[in-house]
């Protein structure tokens, strides 16, 4: 099972950005994502840059991603995805079908982001004859479908010509909007958000009625409120055939939690339990196919 760094889904200053990968060249990941994932209008890298960046860390032997944007609203956003997929030496995550197109046109292979919401093994056939060599599953999608999938993916032929990643660490990306909910929350315009999410290195928390966690504000993306944690899955999952686990990056204590995970997958360890150095609960439900907010503590 391989570990994978997941692209930063927040607004971290260039310095802090470039101090946190650095962080990581070391340690036991074994695939990095790095781009802006979700607003165009944070640009403390620009395309340029991230592929110069992509370029330095590879050479410390880490597989290196460029990942795209998820929600395109413009030209100038089609232009920095084009660059990103235009780069020439470092493989691309497609987040959506535009990047996926500007891969399949060069006839080069790509990775199929979570947001490609590829729910079945036809589809997956279609993208994989098209250059697709590996997939991040839905974050709402069960252990069970996933087999499914997969089962269908080997009836198919095509199992053993892509790879299976799921996203096992972080606050999941639920919804994307072209509305920016941390600009409303501060009484911006979006045109005008003076870059607001830049004060909220993990996001904005939005609590339910009752006082529970529920969602986290991160411009115009959607998260969970808690944080998917699905360590003690590990087993199962690389039973039904996965192969990365995807560590979504958050600003505290990261560098030990990609060391737990790869202790408990190596065996040099049983504990699965992070919540204490989280700043907040952990969920496995979707996993379980169960509500998302729900979690059960077993230990792998």
């Amino acid at each position: 099972m391989k570990l994978a760094l997941g692209a930063i889904q927040y607004f971290w200053h260039r310095q802090t950005v470039e101090e946190f990968y650095q962080t990581h060249i070391t340690s036991p990941i074994d695939i990095i994502y790095l781009g802006e994932t979700v607003c165009a209008k944070r640009r403390f890298f620009k395309a340029a840059e991230w592929i110069a960046l992509a370029k330095e860390l590879a050479l410390s032997g880490k597989q290196v991603v460029l990942s795209t944007l998820t929600l395109i609203e413009a030209q100038s956003d089609l232009a920095m995805v084009k660059r990103l997929c235009h780069n020439g030496d470092i493989a691309v995550e497609a987040n959506d079908m535009g990047a996926v197109q500007l891969m399949i046109d060069q006839s080069l292979p790509f990775v199929g982001g979570p947001a490609l919401n590829i729910y079945n093994a036809h589809t997956l056939k279609v993208l994989q004859q098209q250059g697709l060599t590996r997939w991040v599953m839905p974050v709402e999608l069960n252990a069970k479908t996933l087999g499914d999938i997969l089962d269908d993916a080997d009836n198919m032929g095509f199992k053993d010509k892509i790879e299976t990643e799921v996203f096992s660490f972080g606050r999941m990306p639920l919804a994307y909007s072209a509305r920016c909910f941390t600009a409303r929350f501060r009484n911006l315009p979006k045109d005008n958000c003076q870059l607001v999410c830049q004060h909220y290195p993990e996001g904005l928390a939005m609590d339910s009625q009752e006082d529970e966690p529920f969602f986290t504000i991160n411009g115009i993306q959607t998260q969970s409120g808690r944080i998917q944690h699905l360590l003690a899955h590990w087993q199962q999952m690389q039973d039904i055939g996965v192969d990365i686990m995807r560590l979504s990056p958050q600003p505290n204590y990261m560098t030990e939690i990609i060391q737990r995970y790869h202790q408990v997958i190596t065996g040099e360890s049983t504990d699965t339990d992070i919540e204490p150095i989280l700043t907040a609960s952990v969920v496995d439900g979707y996993w379980r196919g169960e509500p998302g907010m729900d979690f059960v503590a077993v230990n792998a």
